[in-house]
């Protein structure tokens, strides 16, 4: 079996292949693609060069982890059945071709057991689920107790403060770019340099590398910063503010499946909106376009690829 695939073949070189597809196994499915997602992060660095040395890095690749379908074969130790809407978190399945993170294709095989089954009614939506259940992993690892700081105003930053609301609590958010700011918030977004508030917790939501000292200043006694980017860059801080502080500083990873299955319940149950965040499409086919446009234009908080017309 064959399927239409964005692949990277070196830096800002990027194009639709045809590609040959591992033979699925009895524990694995057969995913027809509706939808896929381009991450404004990790696909960017991926695009530019600048991805640090991450662990099965190299060119030629298939990008993309938010990738939504339905199963059309599904092998007897799958766990999964034809029909069945399903979030496919990247797969690797494209022979010598290297899947990273493999989903931005018409077809996809995957072990069944990392397809997280959802409501067919989230539709285009379902491609958020990666980064609400990042969001969600964030915020678990420390209380939310005291003022609550989100920095950025990105997808990532908007679910954030939107699981943060569902329990209760009342952050602020940081945003330099004024288009992003907005008006119509329920939340406040302001500039940072308009506001001297010192916080109990701060989620970095932006990925600047360069920005931990300005956090770690805004700390109260005992605070903590939460890295919730992907930073290219080296991250470093100055000791005596940290000192003083006595702050925390901690590293969120990747989400683990229950964060998926989680924020899958709540999206589906209407707990956690999804809407107003997607908002560019583009058939695969012009997906080069698509890309250079969601990681080019300022008004693009969120670019999904639209398979349902690729063979």
């Amino acid at each position: 079996m064959h399927a239409q695939a964005v692949i990277l073949d070196r830096p800002e070189r990027l194009g639709l292949a045809d590609l040959a597809l591992d033979a699925p196994g009895p524990a694995d499915a057969t995913v027809a693609v509706a939808w896929s997602g381009i991450s404004t992060g990790t696909e960017r660095l991926l695009w530019s060069g600048r991805m640090p040395d991450f662990p099965g890095m190299g060119y030629p690749l298939v990008p993309g982890y938010e990738s939504v379908g339905v199963v059309v074969e599904a092998g007897p130790d799958s766990g999964r059945r034809v029909g069945e809407t399903v979030f496919v978190p990247g797969a690797r399945c494209f022979g010598p071709v290297r899947g990273l993170f493999g989903g931005a294709a018409s077809h996809l095989v995957s072990a069944g057991s990392r397809l997280r089954p959802i409501p067919e009614s989230l539709g285009e939506r379902g491609i958020l689920l990666a980064l609400a259940a990042t969001a969600r992993h964030a915020l678990a690892g420390s209380e939310g107790q005291g003022r609550q700081l989100v920095v950025g105003h990105g997808v990532l930053g908007r679910l954030l403060v939107r699981l943060m609301r569902v329990s209760g609590l009342d952050p602020v958010v940081w945003e330099r770019d004024p288009a992003r700011r907005g008006t119509q918030q329920a939340y406040p977004v302001i500039d940072p340099a308009q506001d001297d508030t010192a916080y109990a917790r701060i989620i970095d939501a932006s990925g600047d590398a360069g920005l931990l000292d300005t956090l770690i200043a805004r700390l109260q006694p005992g605070g903590e910063v939460v890295l919730a980017g992907f930073y290219e860059a080296p991250l470093s801080f100055a000791f005596p503010a940290a000192f003083l502080r006595e702050a925390r500083i901690r590293v969120a990873a990747q989400w683990q499946p229950h964060d998926l299955d989680a924020v899958a319940a709540m999206a589906g149950s209407g707990a956690l909106s999804l809407d107003q965040l997607v908002t560019h499409r583009r058939p695969a086919a012009e997906a080069p376009d698509a890309y250079r446009t969601a990681f080019g234009d300022p008004d693009c908080l969120k670019m999904i690829l639209d398979w349902r017309a690729q063979p």
